[in-house]
């Protein structure tokens, strides 16, 4: 069965995208040639080609490992100076590639199966990562290899709640080394793997036993001794050229603005609409001359202009590096405290997820694809509590990380958070694919995802008393029946899922049909970023809400 589930995806990737490829195709094709042609020491030099790397350095030498098999398929794909090269052969073979790749997830998602437990319930997770309509977009359309890159994620994840802790922090430190997107969630496997790890696990806060006494040095120095090895394998050989600084400028370029090309959907695109409603007010109004606000005559083109440079605000304060990054600790600082106080593998996969949220939502020049790191991380989290609820079977295994007794069972508040962020975010990503051939597939995909995986959560929710069925937890009399999957909405919810038709209707159709194709050019782009973080912020408040409201009535159900 679950078998054909990897056949199924790779069926419909083959139909739906054949010969499909994007610049990201052109990216990763140079970067075979790069990887093949040319020595380490000109990987991540600037002038090396107009698409030098900039992913860390065990990606490029996967990239290196895949351009040997190129070089058969037709020794053109690893030219550096072949630039723009698409063939039949080279679009197959670079698409082959990610299919295959993407076996690392299905067999991350095998595990998981077995080490939840629930298996009817837990397939449905299962659907929902392997036709996951984020990777289906972002892999094969705008092409890249999250998919394989997800699959050591859960893998790690599947080890941590398994008890394997130091195999755990072993793929982590390697996945940060494929992809450094992933330090967005460094913090939540630090506090996690210092406090599990590295200190007696007795069940009890940290504050009940000696410091010194809790203390594993032998677990601190293997974990220690074994992250160092993994970056050290990483990056010793640049380290030994003197490549290191050209390395971090390319991985670390802060030298580009808070928004992306678009705005990403998180805290900067409501900044940036409050922004350009201020530019209007201040301008057209009064208001700028009653209230003394001055406007910035440069900044007017400088957040819509979808280049990527430093962004300038016309009437709101500047927002700089240290700023978001400021912000970025101060939300992930709660959760931190959490999972360090107690070290529950419950705790650990909710820090991670808002630990994701926090990143993606205050971070510098985020990529609107980072919110994948929120959806499959939550997809893990539902997961766990799946398998949580009443009669699922779960073999939790020997360590006490697990603590599948203390677990929270999934409530409808989770599904309702991880249903209009993933709908939300999933929208967020539609301006990535904006020609007219794109506009069906990307719809239809995530509506049938939409409905599919939220008829199947609903059914994994616990049975609750009468009266609660018929009553939305927000409080609102609900009209939809009991089989419906939004039955647990309240109604703005449903307002804000319906909405998302009237949103797309003008942003594909009517505007161009009033204003043409190059008047206003960004306001269909700035409609979708902000619609999108609307759903995105209001998702992670409710997780938020969730996760330590849950965490709280544990703690206060096993003092008693």
């Amino acid at each position: 069965m679950q078998t054909s589930l990897f056949v199924l995806s790779t069926v419909l990737k083959v139909l739906l995208f054949p010969t499909y490829h994007s610049t990201d195709f052109e990216v990763h094709r140079n970067w075979l040639a790069i990887t093949h042609s040319l020595p380490i020491s000109q990987w991540y030099l600037e002038k090396t080609s107009e698409w030098t790397l900039d992913y860390p350095p065990f990606f490029a030498w996967f990239e290196k490992l895949m351009s040997i098999f190129a070089a058969y398929v037709d020794p053109k794909i690893v030219q550096v100076d072949n630039l723009n090269y698409d063939t039949l052969a080279t679009i197959y073979f670079q698409r082959t590639t990610v299919i295959i790749s993407e076996l690392v997830l299905f067999w991350a998602l095998q595990r998981m199966l077995k080490v939840m437990g629930n298996r009817p319930l837990q397939k449905i997770i299962n659907w929902s990562l392997m036709l996951n309509p984020g990777l289906l977009m972002v892999d094969n359309m705008h092409f890249q290899y999250n998919g394989f890159l997800y699959g050591i994620l859960v893998h790690s994840l599947v080890d941590a709640k398994q008890g394997k802790l130091l195999r755990s922090g072993i793929l982590f430190a390697a996945l940060l080394n494929f992809k450094h997107i992933y330090l967005y969630i460094a913090p939540s496997y630090f506090a996690f793997l210092l406090r599990a790890y590295c200190f007696e696990n007795s069940g009890n806060s940290i504050r009940a036993r000696s410091w010194i006494s809790a203390f594993r040095p032998l677990n601190f120095l293997a974990l220690g001794v074994s992250v160092i090895a993994v970056f050290a394998a990483s990056l010793g050989p640049f380290i030994a050229l003197n490549q290191l600084p050209q390395l971090a400028g390319r991985l670390f370029p802060f030298k580009r603005g808070l928004t992306h090309s678009y705005w990403a959907a998180n805290f900067w695109a409501l900044y940036s609409f409050a922004d350009r409603i201020m530019i209007v007010l201040v301008s057209k109004t009064p208001l700028g001359q009653y209230f003394n606000l001055t406007l910035d005559e440069s900044a007017l083109s400088a957040t819509t202009r979808g280049l990527v440079g430093d962004t300038a605000f016309g009437v709101l304060p500047a927002v700089t590096a240290q700023h978001t990054l400021i912000l970025t600790v101060l939300l992930q600082i709660p959760s931190l405290i959490s999972v360090f106080r107690k070290p529950t593998f419950d705790r650990f996969i909710g820090s991670v997820v808002l630990s994701a949220f926090a990143s993606f939502l205050a971070g510098w020049h985020v990529h609107e694809k980072a919110i994948l790191l929120c959806t499959v991380t939550m997809s893990v989290a539902i997961a766990n509590q799946i398998g949580a609820s009443p009669n699922s079977g779960v073999n939790a295994g020997a360590f006490s990380t697990s603590d599948q007794k203390g677990s929270s069972p999934l409530t409808p508040q989770d599904v309702r958070a991880f249903m209009i962020v993933s709908l939300a975010g999933y929208i967020g990503l539609w301006p990535l694919f904006f020609t007219r051939p794109e506009t069906p597939i990307k719809v239809l995909i995530t509506a049938i995802w939409f409905v599919a995986i939220g008829s199947g959560l609903d059914q994994c929710v616990p049975k609750q008393p009468k009266s609660a069925e018929t009553t939305t937890m927000a409080g609102h009399s609900s009209s939809f029946t009991n089989r419906s999957m939004l039955r647990y909405f309240s109604l703005l919810e449903r307002l804000y899922v319906f909405g998302c038709i009237p949103v797309q209707i003008y942003v594909n159709i009517v505007h161009e049909a009033v204003f043409g194709q190059d008047k206003l050019a960004f306001l269909p782009l700035m409609m979708t970023s902000v619609y999108a973080a609307v759903g995105v912020v209001y998702g992670w408040l409710l997780y938020s809400g969730t996760y330590f409201s849950s965490n709280k009535a544990l703690d206060k159900k096993k003092t008693r």
